[in-house]
């Protein structure tokens, strides 16, 4: 096999994995089919009857000689009279059939000559062992009472026979078993034609499919760069779809932590970090097409990796619409971001901590305004963007692309958006159309994230996999319950810090291929009491403050007790490590303990 017909087999084979179930049912439906017909088709049976042709009786060597090859020519001649309609009548008059026509028994037979013989062989088919017997025996004498008829034309009558006649051999035997119809047969059949109808199933599915499968696809559609893949957990809820980004192996709180979906928020944060080396994002929307493609569980996880990265976010509820993120993390609800749009609130009011970390911090949706898009797109929320930009990366919770146009509207005065797709039901027409609405809003896509990515390669090869000895987490009912002080006793309490974190290579969106891209990730922390230029349409200076009050924007976070500094005292609850004597030091929360935070 040579090297292009093992690439051409290997295009193949994902077809095959995605569509084997309906390949194997559609098999089984033929044969079944096959096997139905098989039952209702009548049955036939057959029954054989011969004639040996003889020349004369001559003893003499010579004679028989020339009889038996005067027999060898006749034989062939008489098989044209073995299915003529005076044949057909014969059987009817001997057998006493009535109401049948001599053209339908002659369909029934078939008179054949071995080769080299001057045998006449009569296979007659009839609907019972005895009609189909009782057919073959008749016809034969049919056939013997024409030869006579023409080999002696004057009819003597002194009891001679012609010269060329046919002698009855073998009777016909009762048939024991029908052959047709040939049941075993018919399942074969049945079983190739379903199985070329799965494939052709399969094939066509593959061609009409719009659906996303694999990132090398959505590159090669769009042009945009895949930054992260998300692997699926059916076990997200609305109530709890957080993951702990305590970034360690298997041995590590396995029980808890889905690692597989922290690893992949750390891929994400690490591919935003090259984007642009000189001026990265500060400000950046997260949407999707359509509803349902998981978009606000992906900016939640995100948020919480950015954080334990060193990055100091806030997380904004823009989804006025339909928000979500003071249920993801169980906040205090009825005020936020409409609220500081309309003068009825100030930032450090609204502006909510979450974790241990004292760097995440959450603005809520607040209330639900009548004109989303007008207040989404007011100068008041751009500025209060660009002073939030100056101390923190600011991640935003945008409705979806095609309903409505808010995320647009969002993204033309940020430094960009991540499309967060479904994979195996965001359909590239979707995609398309919500990136040609950014387009036209002159809006700037970051890049794609694909979500719900299957963990295991299935389908398409879109599997998602690891290499470092991830376990597989047991789903359990103590899992889902609610946990005691007893559970807190029983965890292990030797979890890797979140200071180290593993590079993870980088993927460049085209827009910034002409950028430098450095050896290794180097996470950008924010000094305290210093601003940080923001990139795209939130460098410093472009807008003036948000804030009336003499404070400064600092003073504001800190009396919303946030404290932006590159040293974080472990706070009250933290669990501490006390596997070393005389040393203390705090880990990232695991997904349960994040859980429960939510709760209180």
């Amino acid at each position: 096999m040579t090297m292009g017909q093992s690439m051409e087999l290997r295009s193949y084979l994902p077809i095959l994995r995605a569509h084997w179930i309906a390949i194997i049912l559609i098999t089984l439906l033929g044969g079944a089919a096959a096997f139905g017909w098989a039952l209702i088709q009548p049955r036939v049976y057959s029954a054989d009857a011969s004639g040996y042709v003889t020349a004369g009786t001559n003893s003499d060597t010579g004679n028989a000689l020339v009889g038996d090859n005067l027999a060898q020519s006749k034989v062939k001649s008489y098989i044209d009279i073995g299915t003529s309609r005076a044949v057909a009548q014969f059987a009817i008059d001997n057998l006493g059939l009535t109401d049948v026509a001599p053209e339908s028994l002659v369909r029934r037979i078939s008179v054949t000559n071995p080769a080299n013989t001057v045998l006449m062989k009569v296979s007659a088919t009839g609907p019972t062992p005895v009609e189909a017997r009782d057919l073959a025996e008749a016809w034969l004498r049919g056939i013997a009472q024409q030869i006579q008829t023409i080999e002696n034309p004057t009819g003597a009558t002194d009891g001679g026979s012609g010269l060329v006649q046919l002698i009855p051999l073998d009777s016909a035997v009762l048939p024991t078993s029908p052959t047709s119809p040939n049941t075993r047969l018919a399942i074969i059949m049945g079983l190739v034609a379903g199985l070329l109808l799965g494939l052709v199933y399969a094939v066509i599915r593959h061609a009409l499919d719009r659906r996303i499968r694999t990132a090398e696809a959505v590159e090669k559609e769009t042009g945009l760069s895949v930054i992260g893949s998300v692997p699926v957990d059916r076990r997200f809820t609305d109530e709890a779809r957080l993951v702990s980004m305590d970034g360690a192996t298997g041995a590590s709180a396995a029980s808890d932590d889905d690692v597989a979906v922290a690893e992949a928020m750390r891929e994400v944060r690490t591919n935003l970090q090259f984007m642009n080396v000189d001026n990265p994002p500060r400000v950046i929307v997260v949407t999707s097409p359509l509803p349902g493609d998981g978009k606000s569980t992906t900016i939640a996880n995100l948020a919480i990796a950015l954080a334990a990265g060193g990055q100091n976010v806030i997380l904004v509820d823009a989804d006025l619409r339909r928000p979500t993120v003071s249920t993801t993390f169980n906040l205090v609800e009825g005020a936020g971001l409409t609220d500081v749009l309309a003068g009825r609130s100030e930032i450090g009011d609204v502006l909510q901590p979450w974790g241990n970390s004292g760097r995440f911090a959450v603005l809520a949706a607040g209330k639900t305004p009548p004109n989303p898009s007008e207040l989404l797109g007011s100068e008041r929320m751009h500025t209060l963007l660009a002073e939030l930009s100056k101390k923190a990366i600011v991640l935003i919770d945008a409705p979806p692309l095609i309903p409505v146009t808010d995320a647009a509207i969002l993204t033309h005065n940020t430094d960009g958006a991540l499309i967060v797709a479904s994979v195996g039901k965001t359909t590239f027409d979707a995609l398309n159309k919500a990136l040609k609405n950014l387009e036209r809003a002159s809006a700037h896509p970051l890049g794609i994230i694909l979500n719900r990515v299957p963990r295991r390669a299935s389908g398409y090869g879109y599997g998602y996999g690891y290499g470092y000895g991830y376990a597989a987490r047991p789903s359990t009912d103590a899992d889902a319950a609610e946990p005691t002080a007893a559970d807190a006793v029983a965890e292990p309490q030797t979890a890797v810090a979140p200071a180290e974190e593993v590079a993870v290579p980088a993927v460049v969106p085209q827009h910034f291929a002409g950028a430098s891209t450095p050896s290794a990730p180097t996470p950008t922390t924010s000094a305290p009491g210093t601003s940080t230029p923001g990139s795209g349409a939130y460098q410093a200076g472009r807008y003036e403050s948000a804030l009336t009050s003499e404070t400064s924007f600092d003073d504001v976070l800190s009396g919303a007790g946030i404290s932006f500094d590159d040293t974080v005292e472990p706070e009250a609850d933290d669990f501490v490590d006390q596997s070393s004597a005389g040393s203390s030091h705090t880990r990232s929360l695991t997904r349960r303990e994040l859980r429960n935070q939510a709760k209180k």
